[in-house]
């Protein structure tokens, strides 16, 4: 079996095969015609060597375009060639004064060809080259044959247009399944993980109460994970046709998180929409500089987050009136390893091209993470 082959090839081999059948046609017009005017050919084995020449080629070229890998430069070169070459010929088969040429319409096959491989500028070359042909074998330009000229010139990068946007329309349709598959598979390996997590919490938070002592708090932080996570998992579900559109708001994702019970959460009264993406790491920043609340001032300490949209940023300020951050500590825990304020929110902010600035003192700790609006759109 054949590989697969992408949007943009397929549509190119559709095109060849229907032009197969025009140029089949085209022949069968051209030997009817050859054989209704054999009369006026003034060298009737020339004229017969041309028309031979023409099924000889209509054969071949079906053949050779039919195969992807044969449709290089010098098949489309001889192709144009023998439409050339026939045009040439028709003042020596018939004589001077001369109306319609020996292959008549049967040219356009070669000209489709460019035009289909090539694209429109195919198209211009091939249409421009055989117009010339024309034009230059004929006695006199007669209001006919300057139609049929124009028809030409008009009809090879027009063409070409047409089959280069089909085929970009079906190099962004195949980008557009791939990027839903690989959304799909990503959200299905995402579930498979979570569910295999939340089982893991569970346990925990069951076998710690059990045993009590440490193990009681591990099972009670298990127990909080467990339930952050699956209110994670249904707020991914509720918004998942919003997010589809690619953008959600802010407010509301913010305003979720008083769901802790020790947040409080002052925004603006309009929602404040920002790409998917963006709301997403702007909120899981936030929800760090919330764990570390809960880490170090203690489980129930309330804390506030504050969320100004401004003209060209937004503002999101998350204050705790714990004792603040001694000196020098944030550095200790990022040469030991521990990097969750370097990487859950300042490496966010920083991939967002924002910023994430931390005050703190006895007055507790406040940090402000902002976004600038441009270039998230």
């Amino acid at each position: 079996m054949p590989p697969a082959r992408g949007g943009a090839e397929a549509v190119e081999d559709r095109l060849f095969r229907a032009l197969a059948v025009l140029r089949a046609v085209m022949l069968l017009n051209a030997v009817g015609m050859a054989l209704y005017g054999a009369d006026d050919f003034q060298r009737p084995v020339l004229a017969a060597v041309c028309v031979a020449g023409m099924v000889l080629w209509t054969a071949v070229a079906t053949a050779a375009y039919a195969v992807p890998r044969h449709r290089r430069a010098w098949l489309l070169v001889a192709d144009l060639a023998v439409a050339e070459a026939l045009l040439v010929l028709t003042p020596w088969a018939k004589g001077e004064g001369f109306s319609a040429t020996v292959p008549g319409f049967w040219i356009a096959a070669s000209l489709l060809a460019w035009a289909v491989h090539w694209r429109w500028i195919g198209g211009l070359v091939a249409a421009a080259l055989l117009a010339a042909t024309d034009v230059a074998i004929r006695q006199e330009l007669t209001q006919s044959i300057y139609g049929n000229v124009l028809l030409i010139l008009v009809g090879g990068p027009v063409v070409g247009y047409m089959c280069e946007s089909l085929q970009r329309m079906a190099t962004e349709r195949d980008a557009a399944e791939r990027a839903a598959a690989t959304a799909a598979e990503r959200a299905r390996l995402a579930r498979a993980v979570h569910d295999g997590v939340l089982q893991v919490l569970a346990l925990v938070q069951r076998r710690g109460r059990e045993l009590g002592g440490d193990a009681a708090e591990l099972g009670r932080l298990a127990g909080e994970q467990e339930a952050a996570l699956r209110r994670l998992i249904r707020a991914q579900d509720a918004t998942s046709a919003e997010r589809a559109s690619g953008t959600v708001d802010l407010v509301r994702e913010l305003a979720a998180l008083e769901r802790r019970g020790n947040v409080t959460f002052s925004g603006p009264a309009g929602p404040v929409p920002l790409p998917a993406p963006v709301a997403t790491e702007l909120v899981a920043a936030v929800g760090a500089c919330l764990d570390n609340v809960e880490r170090h001032v203690g489980p129930g300490a309330p804390a506030w987050v504050f969320l100004e949209a401004l003209a060209d940023r937004v503002e999101v300020s998350v204050r705790d009136e714990g004792p603040g951050i001694p000196e020098g500590r944030l550095a200790a825990a990022e040469a030991d390893g521990r990097l969750g304020v370097s990487e859950s929110v300042r490496g966010r902010l920083a991939d967002l091209g924002g910023t994430a600035e931390l005050s703190t003192g006895s007055f507790g700790t406040e940090w402000v993470l902002t976004v600038p609006l441009e270039g998230t759109g």
